[in-house]
């Protein structure tokens, strides 16, 4: 008669073996992308969204873009026409002010800086937040919603944008 393997296998292995398969369930999915564009046109960034549980991530790689500490926000309206004030205001759907440092604040748009290198190049992450209903509904209204990298750095506090600049490059968030 033969016997299954497992009753062979040392405890803790048999628990790694298992926690290794629990494991797959926290793994993030792809909700949508954007390609952001400077006002030329030229590609110079992308920006994944993701979903990890019930929370969102933003992965966002950007390269030929000015070295510097650069604002990133997620605004309204999903539209890039140059000079990106199509994409409307900051994406604000609880009606807050601006930035994490104001006791207002703050937007749902409202992302971390983005350093970008002498060579053009940078990567940002950042979490929407673990009401992934609530800000998916946000991000797919019906006009959509952009992301958007300023030429400044954000000081996280001034409303209604951070004193971040003017936007140098726009990307329209696409599901999937």
């Amino acid at each position: 008669m033969e016997r299954p393997m497992l009753r062979y296998l040392p405890p803790a292995l048999i628990a790694l073996a298992l926690a290794g398969c629990a494991t797959t369930t926290t793994k993030s999915r792809n909700l949508a992308t954007a390609e952001l564009a400077d006002a030329s046109g030229r590609p110079v960034g992308t920006a994944v969204f993701s979903r990890r549980g019930n929370e969102i991530l933003i992965n966002l790689s950007v390269a030929g873009t000015p070295g510097a500490v650069h604002g990133l926000h997620l605004h309204a309206v999903g539209k890039c026409e140059t000079p990106f004030t199509s994409a409307g205001p900051h994406l604000n759907p609880g009606g807050h002010q601006h930035g994490k440092d104001n006791p207002m604040g703050s937007h749902l748009g409202d992302l971390p800086n983005v350093t970008i290198g002498q060579n053009g190049v940078g990567t940002a992450d950042a979490s929407l937040g673990t009401d992934a209903a609530a800000i998916d509904a946000a991000l797919f209204d019906a006009d959509g919603s952009a992301i958007v990298l300023h030429a400044a750095a954000d000081d996280y506090r001034t409303d209604p944008s951070g004193n971040s600049g003017p936007r140098i490059a726009c990307g329209v968030l696409t599901r999937g």
